[in-house]
């Protein structure tokens, strides 16, 4: 692992299909917005040997510089796979977005890895959503290490990095989360700072210069070990307090030295189990060096501290039909068990799936059964099909390299998988199998879009539906009442890739209009309204008179037509007309435009000609009488009222409140919950809460979480109807 007193690199390079799981490690990187990772990525891809800066040519492949990667990213919005190998392995490296708005794509990241690598700048700290993110972590046991990154920084202090990590990540054990290594600085510059040059290793004590490009181990110097004594003892009790062997620690109280292959092991184990999470330290390459700072101790550390995927349980499997269905984990002769965990679309070859194996082997060119859970509610079908698979690939920035194979355990990109989505499962075609789906956000922010052009409007709905199968986060919605259609976001740059995608990749240039709630009408009081139709003109007439009252109900009644009619003034065959032409009517609004709710309409009484009589004329006849009646009495627009409920830190509870009262909503409820953090219950009006999604992020710096579900409609304060509906006859 990362002290080891002799390390080699053995084996590095590109990386090739693996031939058993324990020779895979899956890592996702994870850390916000310019924390360091694609640098990171880099860095450990240049000292496996996977990319040289000097453009050389490797395996008769040319070989790019990372750059490549990195454009592959599209600026750090999407996940991204990096497979290279190291002493023997092949590590499959999952650079996730920074962003908060792209937590799918980590999400994604975290379903295919079996262990976690934070990235935390020095010179910015921990932030709230990287520390959510280590407690879903913590909740699912996902061993994790920190890595500290921008040493080169003048503001750069490993050792208060190191104190910041411990209280952000170790609450319920601080001693869990330690250094392995101290950084070794030279000699000051013009402005007083002096770089890191180099590591010494706590438990080794060997020092590791990295001065010269490349890694090269020597023996400390005097001075040097007795500064790091106390680190040194501090780690080792943590080791030993994790270990599985309950006589260390009493072996150890009692003078006695314990063997560094022993510590090595304890270590190794209790990281791989998420028990104990090290802290490392790494910065980039410099011009024309062959290694940086820290990669290879980081390498060791993944290799021989984190778990191999024969370790991880794989996720819970059923028959399409729901069924449980055993399958042992991470078995490559086992039935075919596979995830869609992210979807691409190429340009040149099409849809790109990157798939994560968790049983089986999967091979190109075979057939193979695609189930999926279905998210109608976001645009996605429910699958249960057979495809053909495609190439299997190692992807390498614009590069792919060709698989034979993927056995379980490992990650491939699989070529034209046209109907397969983020989330689906692969099986046997004779074997259909169904994984258990991993959380997804909700999409909280509406974006609501129209065709630019008669061009664009033949082209979206296709368009729109490739965007959502990439993206299981974003949500499509073709409202039927404000006739908008709606792509549901994560946040205003997860808005921004989606039209940018639409535009580049599908040629549809929409525009973004202002998004529309659903607003209802109804009376407030009692009302009584005449509906006249008689038209006498030569030849057959329209003659059809009715006379209606209408009530208001309770909340969430709807329509209620009651007959009342005596002696036979309506005939017994129009009455089915009046109640539709009343129906009619509602529908369209009697007030603002607006569909009316929670009404009793009552008929009373009428006339009827033997002739001129007809369907037609009593359906409009009731839809005049409802106008009047309307026009006779006081009308309340009605508005959405969503429940709310905001999970956010105790700091920010004050302020989340105070914002919520001001979009005139009501706090009905507080909860404490673990953490120090607060539920909050609230019901908001949804005209209120459009931007909420944004907003809060902003008012939490990131750490609080919303849902929102409709409550009801309610009427809408007076000076607050009175502008929608001049905005209404406005827009008429």
């Amino acid at each position: 692992m990362g002290d080891k007193a002799n390390t080699h690199p053995g084996a590095a390079g590109r990386a090739t299909a693996a031939d058993h799981p324990a020779s895979v490690r899956n890592v996702v990187l994870v850390g916000h917005s310019g924390s360091g990772k694609t640098t990171l990525v880099e860095a450990l891809a240049l000292t496996a040997g996977a990319v040289n800066r000097a453009g050389r040519v490797e395996d008769g492949t040319a070989v790019s510089d990372y750059d490549e990667i990195e454009h592959r990213q599209q600026r750090s919005v999407q996940l991204s796979l990096v497979p290279v190998t190291w002493d023997g392995y092949k590590i499959n490296i999952l650079d996730t977005p920074g962003y908060a708005d792209f937590v799918g794509e980590l999400r994604a990241g975290l379903r295919a890895a079996d262990a976690a690598l934070f990235v935390v700048s020095a010179s910015d700290g921990v932030d709230g959503s990287t520390r959510m993110v280590w407690e879903e972590c913590a909740e699912v046991g996902m061993p994790r290490a920190i890595v500290v990154t921008h040493l080169e920084s003048a503001r750069a202090d490993f050792d208060t990095m190191t104190r910041i990590c411990a209280e952000a990540f170790g609450a319920d054990d601080p001693d869990a989360v330690l250094p392995l290594y101290l950084p070794l600085h030279g000699e000051p510059g013009p402005d007083g700072h002096a770089p890191v040059t180099g590591l010494i290793g706590l438990l080794s004590q060997r020092l590791f210069d990295y001065s010269s490009g490349a890694r090269e181990e020597a023996e400390p110097v005097d001075g040097q070990l007795p500064l790091i004594e106390e680190a040194r003892n501090r780690l080792i009790e943590g080791i030993i307090a994790e270990s599985e062997d309950e006589t260390l620690m009493d072996r150890y109280l009692g003078g006695e030295e314990i063997d560094f292959k022993t510590l090595v092991q304890d270590l190794e184990r209790a990281v791989a189990r998420g028990a104990f999470f090290p802290v490392l330290a790494a910065a980039p390459a410099a011009e024309g060096a062959r290694q940086g700072l820290g990669t290879v101790e980081l390498l060791e550390l993944v290799t021989g501290g984190f778990p191999t995927p024969l370790e991880r349980a794989a996720p819970a499997v059923t028959t399409p039909d729901g069924a449980a269905r055993e399958v042992r984990a991470c078995d490559p002769d086992g039935p075919l068990v596979a995830e869609v965990v992210k979807t691409a679309s190429d340009p040149y070859v099409g849809r790109v799936s990157l798939v994560r194996v968790f049983s089986g082997t999967l091979r190109p060119d075979e057939t193979v059964h695609v189930s999926g859970h279905g998210l109608t509610d976001r645009g996605h079908e429910d699958h249960d099909v057979d495809e053909r698979v495609g190439a299997l690939s190692a992807p390498f920035g614009k590069q792919q390299r060709a698989l034979t194979h993927c056995i379980a355990g490992d990650l491939a990109c699989v070529a034209k998988l046209n109907r397969a989505e983020t989330g689906d499962t692969l099986s046997a075609k004779d074997d259909p199998l169904l994984m258990q789906p991993w959380q997804m956000p909700d999409p909280l922010l509406p974006l609501a879009i129209q065709a630019h052009s008669k061009a664009d409007e033949d082209k979206l709905s296709q368009g729109l539906g490739r965007l959502v199968a990439e993206d299981p986060t974003m949500r499509l919605e073709q409202n039927q009442h404000t006739h908008q259609v709606v792509l549901w976001c994560l946040g205003e740059a997860h808005a921004d890739v989606a039209l940018e995608r639409l535009r580049s990749r599908y040629g549809v240039q929409v525009d973004v209009v202002p998004h529309q709630v659903s607003l209802r009408e109804t009376f407030a009081a009692r009302s009584a309204g005449r509906g006249r139709h008689v038209k006498q003109s030569g030849g057959h007439g329209q003659y059809a008179i009715c006379e209606i009252e209408v009530e208001p109900l309770p909340n969430g009644s709807g329509i209620e037509f009651v007959d009342k009619v005596v002696g036979g003034a309506v005939p017994r065959q129009f009455i089915p007309s009046v109640e539709k032409g009343v129906r009619a009517q509602a529908a369209r609004g009697v007030a603002a435009g607006h569909p009316l709710i929670d009404v009793r309409i009552t008929l009373l009484d009428g006339k009827a000609h033997s002739v001129d009589s007809s369907d037609a004329a009593f359906q409009t006849a009731g839809a005049l009488a409802l106008r009047e009646a309307a026009a006779e009495a006081r009308i309340h627009l009605l508005e959405p009222v969503a429940e709310v409920t905001v999970m956010v830190g105790d700091d920010y509870v004050g302020a989340v409140m105070s914002d919520l009262s001001g979009r005139r909503g009501r706090v009905v409820g507080t909860e404490q919950t673990s953490g120090g953090r607060t539920l909050v219950r609230a019901e908001v009006p949804e005209m209120e809460i459009g931007r909420y999604a944004v907003d809060l992020r902003s008012l939490s710096h990131g750490t609080a979480r919303f849902q929102r579900s409709y409550a009801r409609h309610e009427p809408m304060p007076p000076q607050i109807a009175e502008r929608m509906r001049e905005r209404t006859w406005e827009a008429s």
